[in-house]
């Protein structure tokens, strides 16, 4: 269920251009699935993502990958059990790809996403990006709402009951230009 997130992100894309760089990398990152139940809820966690955006032609491409094992729900039973329904063997990487206009103005955006997990494609549309700089970093959140059909993955079930198809991923993100994270 892990995989669900991202993960995305998780990634996630990365609409951070302001116009002034040509490259971005993503510094940092917190991906966290939330997974509902009847009986219960479920959080995982990763801080593995890695990104990288590329400005051009007055549009940035950014592409964000993660792991689907570095997700942690704080139990390994599930994450054992997230990992086979979601293919992580055969589907371990978690990618999003996203352009965006060179430059953004404002502290909010939306954005396209494709989203590829589980050996499915997935585009969201017009996903809402809060975003704040500080001085070279720019960071970024947004809540991605995945679905898990979307994916081809069967939910699981407990007593009979399957959690619910919609697993949001909530997406925190530093990123700064290339250049800047050279000095």
């Amino acid at each position: 269920m892990k995989n669900i997130l991202f993960g995305a992100m998780i990634v996630v894309l990365g609409a951070v251009a302001e116009g002034r760089a040509a490259e971005w990398i993503l510094e940092g990152s917190t991906l966290t699935y939330h997974v509902s139940h009847t009986l219960h809820e479920t959080e995982g966690i990763s801080h593995a993502a890695k990104g990288k955006g590329v400005c051009k032609d007055k549009k940035c491409d950014f592409l964000v990958a993660v792991p689907v094992k570095s997700f942690d729900s704080g139990d390994s039973n599930r994450d054992l059990h997230m990992m086979q329904v979601t293919k992580a063997g055969e589907f371990p990487m978690i990618a999003v790809r996203s352009s965006v206009p060179e430059t953004l103005d404002g502290a909010s955006f939306t954005v396209d996403m494709e989203i590829q997990f589980v050996g499915q494609k997935a585009l969201y549309k017009q996903v809402k990006f809060a975003r704040s700089d500080d001085g070279p970093a720019t960071h970024l959140s947004a809540t991605i709402p995945l679905i898990l059909t979307d994916f081809k993955i069967e939910r699981p079930s407990l007593l009979g009951m399957p959690v619910k198809d919609l697993a949001p991923v909530r997406i925190e993100m530093t990123w700064r230009r290339k250049d800047a994270a050279a000095k």
